[in-house]
């Protein structure tokens, strides 16, 4: 037998006032109906809750120990509406993104710091991963949006939207103490042509890859790639390590590492792009939130 919220609202009624006529006073309503209810709740749990007596009324061991509890669910209760309500708004819920690495030196700590403030109630579960994977997870629903380089294939622009967050221009990530570049502010790509270099492999962000090789084509050269890598934290430790020199979007360079400079380029600037992709479909509303802040900045 299920237990109603109103058998317990009058159970309260009458564990507060040990006394049934207050408590149906109380209710606005009669006496015998509230006896009847309480009596129904006692059945349905097993057990008495009020010792009766023609002089008094009194809780029984089970009674007290269900009064706190009672009150916990009513309150509980209450607060559905408001609940529903944030939820409907997107003023609370989840909100699954991901980002590629590079997003996490630029846009997206200001952009989560902004959302959290405006939305403390909304849980974001927050997942790095490449391009590729994205779209993947995004296309069978794993999450809402993705920070990501773009293009998107055939298929995505089919079921995604998208929205470009930031353009930012390519710089030179160098080995420290390379004596032709020594306090200079500028490198051009020909200053470190025999240098190996290090960059995302072709399947894992195949626009990245393209802008940085035709760059070094735009400037007449044809780089030695002598290592891949698919996280910018690894492709940065490798520039440390004196393995080679990479091209990076401009706001890697707030990731700083011993040993490493970061050089704008003298050569033709070429930008890389970061945006949002997400389901066109999803209905989330803690995802139109998000959108809506983004689109406001």
């Amino acid at each position: 037998m299920s237990i109603e919220l109103r058998q317990l609202r009058y159970f309260v009624a009458v564990a507060e006032e040990l006394h049934f006529g207050r408590a149906a006073a109380r209710l606005h309503m009669t006496q015998p109906p509230l006896s009847q209810t309480i009596q129904s709740l006692e059945t349905a749990l097993g057990t008495p809750l009020f010792e009766r007596t023609k002089r008094s009324v009194a809780l029984t061991p089970a009674g007290t120990a269900l009064l706190p509890e009672a009150r916990r669910l009513l309150l509980q209760a209450e607060g559905l509406p408001d609940i529903a309500r944030r939820a409907a708004s997107g003023e609370s819920g989840l909100l699954s993104l991901s980002f590629v690495s590079t997003a996490d030196y630029s846009v997206l700590p200001p952009l989560l710091r902004e959302f959290r403030e405006r939305y403390p109630r909304v849980q974001i579960d927050l997942r790095e991963a490449t391009t590729d994977v994205q779209l993947d997870d995004l296309m069978q629903g794993r999450i809402d949006a993705g920070l990501l380089i773009p293009p998107l294939h055939d298929k995505a622009k089919a079921e995604l939207d998208y929205l470009v967050v930031l353009l930012e221009p390519l710089i030179l990530a160098v080995p420290q103490g390379i004596k032709n570049l020594r306090g200079k502010k500028t490198a051009s790509l020909q200053q470190v042509a025999d240098m190996p270099l290090i960059i995302f492999p072709r399947r894992i962000a195949p626009a990245f890859h393209d802008t940085i090789l035709g760059s070094f084509r735009d400037a007449g050269l044809t780089p030695r790639i002598g290592q891949e890598a698919i996280q910018m934290q690894t492709i940065v430790g490798l520039v440390s390590a004196g393995m080679g020199v990479a091209l990076v979007p401009q706001s890697v360079s707030n990731l700083k590492r011993p040993g490493v400079e970061y050089k704008p380029l003298s050569n033709k600037t070429v930008s890389v792009e970061t945006g949002l992709a997400w389901r066109r479909d999803n209905p989330s509303p803690a995802l139109r939130a998000f959108l809506e802040l983004l689109r406001k900045r």
